[in-house]
C-alpha cells in the first residue's frame, strides 16, 4: 500500500510544499466564504498555497491553479456519552490535529465534546488518504502534513506583529484566592488605609485593602504603600480604583512587575461588592453613584436590556462575532450592507469577483467585501434553532446554530498597515467609516464605486470681518458633523440644580441624587451648524494682513445617503477624551434644503486670490552689502512643534519661513509637500536681496511647480471622477496638497480646449453638474443605470428618512461598545455583535452616527 500511495503522489510532489516561517496557513476560514472545519463540508487547505476553501469553492481553486492536493479538515461535535465527567471543557480526540484552531461556535463543555479528522484529497477524482499515515506516505508529504496541522493561526501571526505591546494575561488571574473578610468597597470616599491619600489608589484583589501607589501608569503621587503591602503579604494583583468601567480596569501584577490582563476581573471585583456594569471613570478620578447610575442606564437603554427581544434569522439578519473590541467594524459593515448600491456592487457581482480574484484572494478587497456581503445577506450563517418540544433539548442542540460570522480575514485586510485599526483596541466608528470609504475609493477604479452614494460637495464661505469681502471654495466630504450645544439644553435649570445637589452630596458624603441627562433639541444642533465659525490665524488677502475671519458651510450637493455624526466626543482640560452625556431628539425625517449653497450673491465682493507674502526681515536686506545674512525672524514655537514630530530642524525652519509664520499647521502642510526634495533638510538660505514678486508668483517661491505629484494623490482625485490631466495640474499648482488641490479644481474649471475630456465627466445638462449652486435639481444626477462617465457626485433634494443609527456606550472612543439599529421591512432591528433581535425601544436619542436615505419625489 505504501508503494501504491507513493506512486499515486509522485506526479503531485512538485506542488506539495512545507510551510515556511513566513507562510500563513488558513485552516479555520475559507477565502471565499465563512465555511470552517465545523461546517458540514469541512475545509480544504491547499498544500501549495495553504489557502483554505469550503466545499463550494475548492473546485474553483483547482480549475484556476491546477493544484490537486488539498488537506481536508473536519470537526465533529457530539454530545458526551452518559456518565462522562461533568464540567470538562470540550476535548480533542486527536491531539495533533487542528492545533491552534479557533472555535467558531459556543460550546457547553458539560454536554459536548469534539473530534477532529484530517485527510489528503487529490482532485479531480477526490481520492482520499486518511491522516496520519506516516508509514505509507512519502517523507516530504508527511513533513508537510505535520507542519500544516501544527501551524499557528494565520491571524495570530498577524496579531503578534500588530499587537506586540498588548497586555498579557496574568499567571495569577485564574488561580487567585480571595479572602472572605467581608470587605465591601463603597462607590466613593476612598482613601489609603495607611496615609489617607485620596488619589492613585489601588485595591488589592486578595484581601480588599485600598492603598496608594507611586509609579504606576499616570505617574501620580503616592507613598508606595500598595507595593509595601505586596512585599509584606505576597498578594500579587491590584486594580486601580478610578479605572473600573463596564469595559475593564487597569490591573497590575507586583509579582510579574507589569500591567496585566485579568479575564476574571468582574468576578474578582464582585467579591468586594463592586459591580463593573455600574462603574464609570470621572474626570477627577473619583466615583459617585450618580455617574455610575447614568452610565449603567446608557448601557441598558441602548442594548434594550431587560426586554424580551425576539431573535430573528435569515437573509440580512446575520450577526458578526466580536473579535475583541471589533464592534466598531461590525456595526459599520451591517449598515453598509443594508444599502442597495453596496449589495449590488459586491454581492450582485459575486461570481464575477470570485472568478477574477487574484491568486491570493485573502488580500483582495473586492473579494473580501463580496464574501462578507454574501455571508450577511444569504442567511447561510443565520439559521433558527432546531425545533424541539423540550426546552432542555433545544438548549443542548443550540451548538448546531450558526452564531454569526467571525470576520478575521476581513479585519486583517482592511486594517493592514493602520496603526490603530490593526490593534485590538477600541476605535472610533466615525474614523473607521472614513477609513473604509477611502479603501472603497482606492479599490473601485474602473468599476462601479458604491461610495458615490455618500459623497457630497461642501461650499465654504470665508468672510474678512474688516473688509467684508468673501471667498467661496469647495471640498468633498462623506459625512455631516453636527455640533451638540450643551448650553441649549431644554432642562438647564434641572441640570444646574442637580449639579449643586451632586456636589453637596459628594462634599458631605451623602447619597447622591438621581442622575439627570441633558436634553438638547435637534434644531439647536442644526442652528449651531449654520452659525459662522471663527477662522483662527486668518490672513486677509484684501488687507494683506492678519484679521478676523468667519466661515460658514453649506451643501453644494446633497448625497443619496447622508451620514450624520453628533459631535459627542470632546477633550477635557487634561486632554483626556470624554463623551457628552446627552439626549438629542433626532428626527425620523429630515429636510436640509434650507442649507443649500447659493454661491456668490449680488453685492458681495470676492477676496483677491493672493497668497500670504514671504516675510523678508529688514536686517536681512541691510546686510546685503556684506553678502551675508542674519537669521530671519521665524516663529520658533512653530518650529519646535514640528521638530517634536521628528522632522529635521532645518526643514522645520524652512517650512515656517516659507509659509509666512502662519502657524504650525500650514508649515506642516509645506513639509508634507516637500519631503522628497533633495535639499529638504539643508539649512535655510535666503538671497541677499529679494525683489518683492507679484503676489501671484508667491506660491512659486514656496516650492517647485514642475514636480510630479504622488501617484496615490492622483488616484484619489481620479477616483472622484476628475480627469487625470486636470488632477495632476491641480496638484502641481498647490505643491501636492490634496485638500487644496480639490479647492483649486472646483475654482478653476477646465477651459473650452479641454471640453472633450470634461465631456467624459459630466452630462450635457447644466443641472447635472455635480458642483452646481443652483436650486433646480433632479432627484439624483447619477442613477444606478448611468455609465461611469457621469458625475461622481450625486445630487438631489435634501429630504431624508432615517434608516439606521450606531450608538456608543462608554466614556470615550477608546473604550466602550457599539451596537447598531437598522430599519428593515418596516421594523427596527438591533445588531449587538452576533445577536440580532427585533427592537422594542430603539434609542434614537442616544445615537452617535445616523444614516439617512433620500426620500423619493412625491
Amino acid at each position: 500500500m505504501a508503494t501504491d500511495l507513493g506512486e499515486l503522489l509522485v506526479p503531485y510532489m512538485p506542488t506539495i510544499r512545507v510551510p515556511r516561517s513566513g507562510d500563513r496557513v488558513y485552516k479555520s476560514e475559507c477565502a471565499f466564504s465563512y465555511d470552517s472545519p465545523e461546517c458540514d463540508g469541512g475545509l480544504y487547505v491547499c498544500m501549495n498555497t495553504f489557502l483554505g476553501f469550503g466545499r463550494e469553492h475548492v473546485e474553483r481553486h483547482y480549475r484556476k491553479t491546477g493544484q490537486s492536493v488539498y488537506m481536508h479538515l473536519k470537526r465533529h461535535v457530539k454530545e458526551k456519552a452518559t456518565g462522562a465527567a461533568g464540567g470538562a471543557m470540550p476535548r480533542r480526540r486527536n491531539g495533533k490535529v487542528f492545533l491552534d484552531l479557533e472555535l467558531n461556535r459556543d460550546f457547553n463543555g458539560d454536554d459536548y465534546e469534539y473530534e477532529d479528522e484530517a485527510k489528503l484529497v487529490i482532485f479531480p477524482d477526490h481520492y482520499e488518504i486518511p491522516l496520519p499515515n506516516i508509514e505509507e506516505l512519502p517523507a516530504l508529504v508527511t513533513i508537510a502534513c505535520d507542519a500544516v496541522l501544527n501551524a499557528g493561526s494565520a491571524y495570530k501571526k498577524q496579531e503578534a506583529d500588530s499587537w506586540e505591546e498588548e497586555l498579557q494575561v496574568s499567571k495569577h488571574a485564574r488561580s487567585l484566592r480571595q479572602h472572605d473578610s467581608g470587605v465591601r468597597i463603597p462607590p466613593s470616599g476612598w482613601k489609603c488605609v495607611k496615609c489617607e491619600m485620596r488619589e492613585n489608589l489601588w485595591l488589592n484583589l486578595t484581601d480588599g485593602t485600598v492603598l496608594c501607589g507611586k509609579w504606576f501608569f499616570d505617574g501620580s503621587g503616592g507613598n508606595g504603600h500598595a507595593l509595601e503591602h505586596y512585599r509584606e503579604t505576597s498578594f500579587p494583583l491590584a486594580v486601580k480604583l478610578d479605572t473600573i468601567t463596564p469595559d475593564g480596569a487597569d490591573v497590575y501584577s507586583f509579582d510579574e512587575e507589569e500591567a496585566v490582563l485579568d479575564p476574571y476581573i468582574a468576578e474578582h471585583l464582585s467579591h468586594f461588592g463592586i459591580d463593573m456594569l455600574k462603574m464609570h471613570r470621572t474626570e477627577n478620578g473619583n466615583h459617585t453613584d450618580n455617574l455610575i447610575q447614568a452610565r449603567a442606564s446608557e448601557w441598558e437603554v441602548i442594548q434594550e436590556s431587560g426586554l424580551k427581544l425576539k431573535a430573528v434569522y435569515g437573509s440580512g439578519y446575520t450577526g458578526i462575532r466580536n473579535l475583541g473590541n471589533s464592534c466598531y467594524l461590525s456595526t459599520t459593515m451591517q449598515v453598509v450592507f443594508s444599502i442597495a448600491e453596496f449589495q449590488r456592487a459586491y454581492v450582485g457581482n459575486l461570481q464575477r469577483i470570485f472568478d477574477y480574484s487574484p491568486l491570493d484572494p485573502t488580500q483582495d478587497f473586492s473579494t473580501q467585501m463580496a464574501k462578507l456581503g454574501h455571508a450577511l445577506l444569504s442567511g447561510l450563517y443565520s439559521k433558527p434553532p432546531i425545533k424541539s418540544e423540550l426546552i432542555e433539548q433545544v438548549m443542548k442542540e443550540e451548538y448546531k446554530q450558526h452564531k454569526g460570522i467571525s470576520p478575521r480575514m476581513f479585519k486583517a485586510l482592511v486594517s493592514k498597515g493602520h496603526p490603530e485599526f490593526s490593534s485590538n483596541r477600541q476605535q472610533d466608528v466615525q474614523e473607521f467609516f472614513l477609513h473604509f470609504i477611502n479603501m472603497v475609493e482606492r479599490n473601485s477604479a474602473g468599476s462601479e464605486n458604491p461610495s458615490d452614494v455618500f459623497r457630497f460637495i461642501v461650499e465654504e464661505r470665508v468672510q474678512c470681518c474688516q473688509s467684508q469681502k468673501v471667498r467661496y471654495s469647495h471640498r468633498v466630504d462623506y459625512l455631516m458633523q453636527l455640533p451638540v450645544p450643551m448650553e441649549a439644553a431644554i432642562n438647564r435649570e434641572e441640570l444646574i440644580a442637580y449639579e449643586a445637589k451632586r456636589k453637596d452630596a459628594e462634599e458631605n458624603m451623602r447619597t447622591p441624587p438621581e442622575p439627570v441627562r441633558a436634553r438638547v433639541p435637534f434644531t439647536a444642533c442644526l442652528q449651531a451648524f449654520a452659525e459662522p465659525d471663527n477662522v483662527p490665524e486668518f490672513w486677509s488677502p484684501a488687507l494683506q494682513a492678519k484679521s478676523a475671519g468667519v466661515k460658514t458651510s453649506r451643501f453644494a450637493s446633497f448625497p443619496d445617503y447622508l451620514v450624520l455624526q453628533l459631535k459627542k466626543f470632546t477633550f477635557g482640560l487634561d486632554w483626556v477624551p470624554k463623551k457628552l452625556d446627552v439626549s438629542v431628539d433626532v428626527p425620523d425625517f429630515l429636510d436640509l434644503n434650507r442649507f443649500r449653497a447659493i454661491g456668490l450673491q449680488a453685492g458681495e465682493e470676492e477676496l483677491p486670490d493672493l497668497m500670504p507674502p514671504i516675510v523678508i526681515p529688514e536686517d536681512t536686506r541691510d546686510s546685503s552689502m556684506n553678502n551675508s545674512l542674519e537669521s530671519p525672524e521665524i516663529d520658533e514655537s512653530s518650529v519646535m512643534q514640528l521638530a517634536e514630530m521628528g522632522f529635521p530642524l532645518e526643514a522645520c525652519r524652512k517650512a515656517v519661513y516659507y509659509t509666512g509664520n502662519m502657524g504650525a499647521e500650514m508649515a506642516f502642510n509645506w513639509i508634507i509637500a516637500h519631503m522628497e526634495e533633495p535639499d529638504f533638510a539643508e539649512p535655510l538660505a535666503i538671497p541677499s536681496y529679494m525683489e518683492p514678486d507679484p503676489p501671484s508668483s508667491s506660491l512659486a517661491r514656496a516650492g517647485p511647480l514642475d514636480n510630479q505629484p504622488p501617484e496615490e494623490s492622483v488616484a484619489i482625485l481620479t477616483s472622484m471622477g476628475f480627469p487625470r490631466h486636470h488632477s495632476i495640474r491641480a496638484l502641481k499648482v498647490v505643491n501636492n496638497n490634496l485638500e487644496r488641490a480639490l479647492d483649486w479644481i472646483f475654482t478653476h474649471p477646465e477651459s473650452e480646449e479641454e471640453s472633450e475630456v470634461v465631456s467624459d465627466m459630466i452630462d450635457s445638462e447644466p443641472s447635472d453638474i455635480s458642483f452646481s449652486n443652483t436650486n433646480t435639481h433632479s432627484d439624483s444626477t447619477l442613477s444606478p443605470d448611468q455609465g461611469l462617465s457621469s458625475p461622481r457626485v450625486r445630487d438631489g433634494p435634501g429630504r431624508y428618512e432615517l434608516f439606521a443609527f450606531i450608538s456608543h456606550m462608554g466614556t470615550s472612543t477608546m473604550s466602550g461598545h457599539y451596537v447598531c439599529h437598522i430599519k428593515k421591512e418596516g421594523r427596527w432591528v438591533i445588531y449587538n455583535d452576533h445577536k440580532v433581535c427585533l427592537s422594542e425601544r430603539p434609542p434614537k436619542d442616544l445615537g452617535y452616527m445616523y444614516f439617512y436615505r433620500r426620500l423619493s419625489s412625491c
